[in-house]
């Protein structure tokens, strides 16, 4: 391969509501190249339509990521550039594009991010939450019991936790954050860039009333944010854990064990204990 002849992967972010998000040079690259690899060719063919543009477009989703690879990659040593989108927003960030970008760099093709919307960035710098020191988690397991375990890991975490999550779940979602996390605040951004654009902010359990008398609250994509617990500073609250764990292993002290110190000492349950006391015993 020449690689002064090989085309560019274009990692372009599109719109997540509102088209005139769209930046100028986003429209521009996606005019130019010879192939766009959209989730959903049909809805992103109503942004290309928008823009005066039909360009060849090919689909890249969850379901056949891995073996468009190929295609992607001959289209590239012929020179021809090819623009990756998502249905909205940032492609990868909770939306396929990962093993693409991953294959072809490896590959030793050139991959070129066009940077814009992305409802994570969107909805936190509104939402009047700490954003210093944020965990994103993407959408949560679809079933309850694993939804209540991914919540439990945050009860200690002082950090913000952010999250999708569809109008199908979200009163699940919610009901889950009022059991394991009482009275934590939540902001809920709904619909970001679009008509009917909200942000809601309270307790869980008060959203989740809300939404119960206020059935349209609870429509549309939203991005669920929710406070870190109350503390010592997240990074010397991460440190002295660490440190505590670490010490307990070293000194010979089994995962059980010391995960029972650290709960008698800092607080919190012995679960999230075990967990990041296994992790650190894997680690080395």
């Amino acid at each position: 391969m020449s690689e002064a002849k090989a085309g560019s992967l274009y990692v372009v972010a599109t719109p997540i509501g509102n088209l005139e998000d769209l930046s100028p040079r986003a429209a521009q690259v996606l005019g130019q190249v010879a192939l766009v690899a959209a989730e959903d060719t049909r809805h992103s063919g109503r942004l290309m339509r928008h823009l005066g543009l039909s360009p060849a477009m090919i689909s890249v989703h969850d379901h056949n990521e891995a073996s468009r690879v190929e295609t992607l990659r001959q289209r590239l040593v012929q020179g021809d550039d090819v623009a990756l989108i998502s249905d909205a927003g940032t492609p990868l960030i909770s939306d396929p594009g990962y093993v693409v970008v991953r294959e072809l760099r490896a590959a030793g093709f050139r991959v070129v991010p066009i940077p814009g919307p992305c409802a994570l960035v969107t909805a936190l710098c509104a939402a009047g939450l700490p954003t210093d020191h944020f965990s994103f988690h993407g959408f949560l397991p679809a079933k309850g019991a694993g939804r209540r375990a991914r919540i439990e890991a945050w009860r200690n975490s002082p950090v913000t936790q952010v999250c999708y999550e569809s109008p199908h779940r979200i009163r699940d979602t919610l009901a889950d954050l009022a059991a394991v996390l009482g009275e934590r605040r939540v902001v809920l951004g709904r619909e970001l860039t679009k008509t009917f654009e909200t942000f809601l902010d309270g307790s869980a359990a008060e959203l989740l009333t809300l939404m119960e008398s206020d059935p349209d609250q609870a429509r549309g994509e939203f991005v669920v944010m929710v406070a870190g617990a109350s503390g010592p500073a997240p990074d010397q609250r991460a440190v002295d854990d660490e440190a505590l764990l670490r010490a307990l292993l070293a000194e010979g002290v089994g995962v059980k064990q010391a995960a029972a110190v650290a709960a008698r000492v800092l607080g919190g349950p012995k679960k999230q204990w075990y967990a990041q006391a296994q992790a650190l015993k894997d680690a080395d």
